[in-house]
């Protein structure tokens, strides 16, 4: 028998820990046959990468994908997604090269701070490089899979040929709260059986660009809350062709128990392998 047969699901969250170098770290479970692979980008300030490793971890568990995760936003290009017949994205389109104080906004600990004001007004970057986008378009294009999660809609804010790709942008959310995610397509593979849940998450309003008919669902918070007078409700999943290729784009996902829903979990399993072509 051989020595990954040994390798303990302890230990291989453990292998967590290497995200925090940045490095594209391998599933292990990969060395166990040629299965296709996934590489999954996923991090940035406000979403811990550990968080969404270890919950995809356990989602994609059992699917017949390899799954290699990357912080390094810098190195996505043709010659990295050749190796791959998905590609995953929960990260938004901000980097912050002169720091920040901290991922959240309770910074009164700030007038502590010797050096407080080397982050006083700190400022974003967008890291997505016109190279990068276009690489993505060849990609899904030449018949492959792209997977956008969450605040990845916010990418699209910087580039109009990977907003093309993905299919809509990042308009805003509300604070954590609950709302429900109701499904409008209930015949799309990706979505058969699958009922409506509701989570305590961030309810991202994103404006779509395609056709309605491929929306999948839409979240709603159903105590009438609304958003920057856009209402209670806004399209939060779709699915549809691109090329030769597939593009699924899902809202949920700024914590880890909205990750693990048990609906929501099916439906992200289901839109890996819908992206595969596992399912027609």
């Amino acid at each position: 028998m051989s020595t990954l047969s040994h390798i303990s699901r302890r230990n291989l969250l453990r292998g967590a820990a290497g995200l925090a170098a940045g490095s594209v770290v391998t599933n292990v479970l990969a060395q166990r046959g040629s299965r296709p692979r996934m590489l999954a980008l996923v991090g940035d300030r406000y979403h811990n990468p550990d968080y969404i490793r270890v919950a995809l971890t356990k989602t994609f568990d059992g699917l017949k994908i390899s799954v290699d995760y990357t912080m390094h936003y810098d190195q996505l290009s043709r010659d990295l997604l050749k190796n791959y017949q998905v590609f995953l994205c929960l990260r938004d389109g901000m980097i912050w090269p002169g720091g920040y104080l901290g991922p959240d906004a309770y910074t009164s600990y700030a007038s502590g701070l010797e050096n407080k004001s080397d982050f006083s007004e700190p400022k974003p970057q967008q890291w997505l490089t016109a190279e990068q986008a276009q690489a993505l378009k060849e990609f899904v294009s030449a018949g492959n899979g792209f997977y956008s999660l969450h605040n990845n809609s916010h990418v699209s804010l910087s580039s109009k040929i990977y907003r093309e790709v993905q299919g809509g942008a990042y308009i805003g959310h509300p604070a954590l709260r609950p709302f429900k995610v109701r499904i409008v397509n209930t015949t799309h593979p990706i979505t058969q059986g699958i009922s409506d849940f509701i989570v305590n998450d961030e309810q991202h309003y994103v404006e779509y660009d395609k056709d309605k008919k491929y929306i999948l669902m839409e979240s709603e918070n159903i105590d009438g809350l609304t958003y920057e007078k856009l209402g209670a409700k806004s399209p939060a999943g779709w699915a549809y062709d691109y090329g030769k290729g597939r593009v699924v784009f899902t809202a949920v996902g700024h914590t880890i128990h909205a990750l693990w829903n048990p609906e929501h979990v099916k439906l992200q399993r289901r839109a890996v392998q819908w992206l595969m072509r596992e399912l027609s």
